[in-house]
């Protein structure tokens, strides 16, 4: 079920956050060359892999991630869309030394480095990866989806995700780290550092109210036995009327950095 929820989340924040990733494929697309390799770092269900693909139809693309079941979805709706013969799946664990994948004329890793342990030994295997010249792009969450106006709702999600927050720490997420400075600390030159700071309101995607139903029950999951009861009771609540809502908004933030290896190496 766990992993039934994130993938349908990942492919719902994609659909109901349609305009923000529109901008952001086509700022990074016009960086590509003339029939690049795109190398798409713990892929998930392959949103930027399709989206790049779809985008750029001389492009080819490698999509990595550990998760069989999540590559297998990724694979079927490269099928759907008709661009399964441009785009290749591995499944890898990128925590450890990677298969050879490039050399890459992009990297694109969206909302996965948070979850390295070792986000030095990942950014070094991208920039191994990658041609001189080449450009990686990071995406990282700075905040999770909220989604209720009234108070007592926005205090509840705010109270859930700083549970969470300490959670993740405590597991040596590295939500929060410094991209910038860590990726010049790899020997790339950081161009674009880039917030999206992302506020929907009515009339929402017809997918919002599932896109906020499945964040809301895997926040759930994630806080059993770290919060009181009347809090899970609440979150319960919340997750069986929610589609009948008619007043929720759809606030989240991201950052994207931008960095290239320098072309003298």
């Amino acid at each position: 079920m766990a992993h039934s929820h994130l993938a349908e989340m990942l492919d719902l924040d994609a659909d109901v956050l349609h305009q923000y990733h529109h901008d952001l494929i086509t700022w990074i697309s016009s960086l590509t060359p003339d029939r690049p390799l795109i190398i798409d770092v713990g892929a998930g269900t392959g949103t930027g892999a399709l989206a790049l693909a779809r985008r750029l139809p001389d492009a080819q693309v490698v999509a990595v991630d550990v998760s069989e079941p999540m590559l297998e979805h990724l694979q079927h709706k490269a099928h759907e869309l008709g661009v399964a013969d441009r785009i290749r799946t591995v499944q890898a664990d990128l925590d450890q030394t990677w298969p050879a994948l490039g050399p890459a004329d992009l990297a694109w890793a969206s909302a996965s480095l948070h979850h390295m342990a070792d986000p030095d030994h990942t950014l070094a295997q991208v920039f191994a990866a990658l041609r001189p010249g080449g450009v990686f792009t990071v995406i990282e969450l700075d905040s999770f989806p909220c989604f209720l106006p009234d108070e007592a709702g926005a205090a509840l999600e705010e109270r859930c995700h700083a549970v969470l927050a300490e959670k993740r720490a405590e597991a040596g997420m590295h939500i929060g780290a410094d991209w910038g400075l860590l990726l010049a600390k790899a020997g790339f030159t950081v161009e674009a550092e880039r917030r999206f700071d992302i506020a929907l309101q009515a009339p929402l995607p017809a997918a919002a109210g599932r896109y906020a139903q499945v964040s809301f029950q895997r926040m759930r999951d994630g806080l059993e036995g770290r919060i009181d009861a009347g809090d899970l009771a609440a979150l319960d609540a919340i997750s069986a009327e929610i589609l009948d809502r008619d007043d929720l908004t759809v606030r989240a933030t991201r950052t994207v950095w931008l960095a290239r290896r320098p072309r003298t190496q």
